[in-house]
């Protein structure tokens, strides 16, 4: 059984329709992204993301990293 230390937090940006995405690894901030801006319904959407939806979002191409 594997077992990882990676977390992931996606906080909502309201007038912007994004979020920005923080990957954590035994709580040390590792990376992170923000997504493109989206429209309303799938913002909507995303703010009842699972960590896990989180994981697979990031195997797509809608965000970017960010400093």
């Amino acid at each position: 059984m594997e077992t990882t230390n990676e977390t992931i937090k996606a906080t909502p940006n309201y007038s912007e329709k994004t979020f920005t995405i923080r990957k954590y690894n035994k709580g040390t901030l590792t990376s992170k992204y923000r997504t493109i801006p989206l429209p309303k319904e799938e913002f909507e959407s995303c703010e009842h993301n699972t960590e896990n939806d989180w994981k697979q979002f990031l195997k797509t191409d809608e965000y970017y990293s960010v400093n």
